[in-house]
């Protein structure tokens, strides 16, 4: 299926991966390096396959495993290029000791991360345990709900990760299989749209490709506090960058997503229920389904899990009685999802205690249905009413 938009945009049916390519091509990267690895491998497909049509002029290079993916595009990123790569599971947890070296070394590469459980238990399936355990590698990191948003989402990452404020590396993240390998309707921008809106990459060079150096820095002592203040103050600046880059790309695409946050039925809401990722579309059933049932409810979709956006959570948590947060991970130590403790982080700054219930499902490839929505909201609703409450709720086993 396509057809032409008024905005010189293709419309197509395009499951998640290929939602993906179509926004990497659409961003002219000099290297793609990619790995294979389920539930990412029709990204890596569709990418060849634009390369051998001629959409796509990128180099592109055949690792021998992720972490050799990561240190080229070190290698290619220092050296000026604009580089993607993608991967999921196991083949993140290879490539991590590249990312940590990336993103310290503040190279705009951009990622996709197909969400996929880490092992054991043994298995190909859905979930969040592999972007929630890199979290803190120094990466910004932005989770999607839609294929339409995937594909927007790897073009505002561009513009964020090269800003010469930011210069720090991008993830963007969405559910394996629920996403991967859903079909949707696309809008596809032209090739002209995306090139006035995303400049090409003007960054010096850090290395001579003519030249052999070393260019992991060495530090006197004292210098690595420096180095960390401002990394850490980069990705601070990118939540205001990101904000501006997503009103920018609704002038031009006339879509937004809210920047770091994206809020539905909050403004007379009691409660609020916290999501994050593909489970928010059916969420936003249920919220429909509470609110004629007389229940003031509202929905706030976390995009921008690192830096986390606390300041826009801290305005849109006022005045709640009750939160929910729905969970697809797991913070070990905590008995909790990973969403949760930074929601309960962020709301000690509200200066009056809200109660937060975290609800945990989706592992391991189980879906979240309606009725586990539904329950959670029953729930929250409950305690701002007064009721005692459980701190963790684990949906398949209750």
């Amino acid at each position: 299926m396509e057809a032409r938009t008024e905005q010189n945009e293709q419309l197509k049916v395009l499951d998640g991966n290929r939602a993906a390519a179509y926004g990497v091509m659409l961003c002219r990267p000099d290297v793609v390096c990619v790995y294979p690895i389920t539930p990412q491998t029709q990204l890596l497909e569709t990418l060849y396959e634009f390369r051998s049509k001629g959409l796509l002029s990128a180099e592109m290079l055949e690792p021998e495993s992720e972490h050799s993916s990561m240190s080229i595009l070190r290698g290619a990123s220092a050296a000026g290029a604009r580089t993607f790569t993608a991967t999921a599971a196991q083949g993140l947890m290879f490539m991590y000791e590249a990312c940590i070296s990336v993103a310290t070394m503040r190279l705009p590469v951009v990622m996709v991360i197909v969400c996929r459980e880490l092992t054991a238990p043994h298995g190909v399936t859905s979930g969040e345990q592999d972007a929630i355990s890199a979290r803190d590698a120094g990466w910004i990191q932005i989770h999607t709900e839609s294929c339409q948003e995937i594909l927007d989402s790897i073009i505002m990452a561009y513009r964020l990760a090269e800003s010469p404020d930011v210069l720090v590396p991008v993830a963007i993240c969405y559910d394996g299989y629920f996403l991967s390998h859903l079909w949707d309707q696309v809008y596809v921008p032209s090739i002209e749209a995306v090139q006035r809106f995303l400049p090409p990459l003007e960054m010096a060079p850090v290395v001579d490709p003519q030249s052999s150096m070393i260019i992991s820095p060495f530090l006197p002592p004292g210098g690595g506090t420096e180095y960390r203040y401002k990394h850490s103050a980069a990705l601070q600046r990118a939540k205001i960058r990101y904000e501006t880059i997503d009103k920018e790309f609704q002038k031009a695409f006339r879509r937004s997503y809210g920047g770091t946050i994206e809020q539905y039925k909050c403004e007379d809401a009691e409660i609020a229920l916290i999501t994050m990722g593909s489970c928010t579309g059916t969420a936003r059933t249920v919220i429909d389904q509470k609110r004629d049932e007389g229940v003031k409810v509202g929905l706030i979709k976390v995009r921008m899990v690192r830096p986390f956006p606390k300041e826009r959570l801290l305005d849109a948590l006022k005045g709640k009685k009750a939160i929910g947060v729905i969970d697809r991970n797991v913070c070990f130590g905590w008995n909790q999802g990973a969403l949760s403790v930074d929601l309960k982080a962020t709301a000690y700054e509200l200066g009056t205690f809200v109660p937060i219930i975290n609800f945990i499902g989706g592992l391991c490839g189980a879906d979240i249905t309606k009725d586990h929505i539904a329950r959670a909201i029953d729930e929250t609703n409950l305690v701002a009413k007064g009721n005692t409450f459980r701190e963790v709720v684990w949906l398949d086993l209750e």
